[in-house]
């Protein structure tokens, strides 16, 4: 019997190609399928950085397949959490949003 995630956290920084996809890659590494775990960016660049699949490479962590996107009111509002991650105001809020 599969059953829905416990919960849904989408992870937000200027570009989604670091930090909020080494955020999620950690959460999904530690909850497996128990959390719903999306990234995004309010600027998205063109790749995930090096630098970032690397360190996590280094843990055994594989984020190699993820793919900068876009931070859309629709993935805002599937969210339960939203984390943003230093973008100051390029990251809009979300009223209502844990």
């Amino acid at each position: 019997m599969s059953s829905a995630p416990a919960a849904s956290v989408l992870f937000v920084c200027i570009h989604n190609a670091g930090r909020s996809q080494m955020a999620a890659g950690f959460l999904r590494h530690l909850a497996g399928d128990r959390v719903e775990v999306r990234s995004a960016g309010s600027r998205p660049g063109e790749q995930i950085n090096p630098s970032a699949v690397a360190a996590m490479a280094e843990l055994g962590i594989d984020i190699s397949d993820q793919k900068p996107k876009v931070l859309t009111p629709e993935a805002a509002q599937a969210s339960g959490y939203i984390i943003t991650m230093g973008c100051g105001d390029a990251c809009p809020y979300f009223p209502g949003k844990t």
